[in-house]
């Protein structure tokens, strides 16, 4: 059996190394049928310390491809990912293309293959903002009516298929970015040196990420975020996505007040945003997967959007949505908890659950 697994972005990569990881045991212990994976490496993301890195530090098998289609607007890059992906389903007749998450790389990958009559799995399916004004929305819901296995990391994921009318295919698996933090957590204690580096001290010390079209592209929006930011009484790393640096620097040059407590960072390699997640005292956040991260780490999140995919993350006390008012932001995070446990997301074997599905199942 051939997976052609089609990735492009930081959360693609952490979930296909699981993947990866459990097709290469299942091969060493000598099952059949034999399971061969070859990657498609989109380009999307092409920072080194958003790519490169992440395949070596994860020992995810290399590419065979790197399509290098990262650049242009939604559907320049997703119309060059759709023909160069096109010719790489023909010319290596996989049996399965195995996608993951909402990015343009996802939906891309889903398309060409249901239009070439090659099933389609997709890992992480299920999920729903309810606002199609994120491009990750609409990625999401137009994979998952093309694929032929879905696999969803919680039950409220698989009755929003439901909802859809889609039930054929549909398994709850648990979350392969559990996996992954059960594996790369223990990893990153021992090889990551990202706190003595940064010198910071356990626990007194604020994580942010933003990257999300909506933030960075809505001056007010960023701007409020970044005065939010300023005004907290502990340090905020925030490793800055270069395209997220180039915005600020136009629209808001006196983002570093001198009495500033954020700090900015150039992008961190995946084991030291594992060491400052699970060392932060709370994460600020607009992406999806950093919110699941700071539960999967035991540390309270605050997340800059108005609504999120993971609401049982905010249900359990862990998350509060808050968008981007600063007093919002900073309200939540003086109140900012341990909320209670989560059972969606597995025992740490939501991969294997995902690979044996695939081999049940004749393409």
């Amino acid at each position: 059996m051939k997976i052609l697994t089609i990735i492009g972005a930081r959360p693609q990569f952490i979930k296909a190394a699981m993947v990866s990881r459990a097709i290469v045991e299942r091969n060493r212990r000598g099952e059949n049928p034999t399971v061969a994976e070859e990657i498609i490496h989109t380009g999307q993301h092409y920072d080194i310390n958003m790519s490169d890195v992440f395949f070596r530090q994860m020992q995810i098998p290399e590419p065979v491809v790197n399509l290098n289609a990262g650049t242009g607007m939604h559907g320049e890059m997703t119309g060059r990912m759709m023909a160069a992906i096109e010719r790489e389903i023909i010319s290596r007749k996989p049996d399965w293309v195995l996608v993951y998450g909402d990015t343009n790389s996802t939906l891309a990958g889903a398309l060409v293959a249901a239009k070439l009559h090659v099933p389609v799995a997709h890992v992480e399916a299920g999920l729903r903002s309810f606002n199609k004004r994120m491009p990750e929305e609409v990625n999401r819901i137009l994979t998952d009516h093309v694929s032929s296995l879905l696999f969803c990391p919680t039950h409220a994921a698989v009755d929003n298929l439901s909802k859809e009318g889609i039930t054929s295919g549909v398994h709850h698996v648990g979350d392969v970015m559990y996996d992954a933090a059960l594996v790369f957590g223990e990893i990153a204690a021992h090889s990551s040196t990202i706190l003595h580096d940064l010198d910071l001290t356990p626990g007194q010390y604020y994580l942010a990420t933003v990257h999300r079209a909506e933030n960075t592209d809505n001056p007010d929006r960023l701007r409020n975020i970044i005065n939010a930011f300023n005004v907290l009484e502990d340090t905020v790393i925030l490793p800055l996505h270069p395209r997220t640096r180039k915005i600020l620097q136009r629209v808001f040059p006196s983002f570093l007040s001198p009495h500033s407590s954020l700090r900015i960072v150039d992008p961190v390699s995946f084991l030291d945003m594992v060491e400052l997640e699970k060392s932060a005292r709370c994460i600020l956040t607009d992406s999806g997967g950093v919110q699941k991260e700071a539960y999967f780490h035991g540390v309270p999140c605050v997340t800059l959007r108005e609504e999120t995919e993971w609401v049982e993350t905010v249900e359990a006390g862990w998350n509060q949505v808050v968008g981007t008012d600063p007093e919002k932001i900073i309200v939540a995070v003086r109140q900012a908890r341990a909320g209670t446990p989560i059972d969606e997301y597995g025992q740490g074997n939501s991969a294997s659950n995902v690979l044996q599905l695939i081999k049940n199942i004749k393409s």
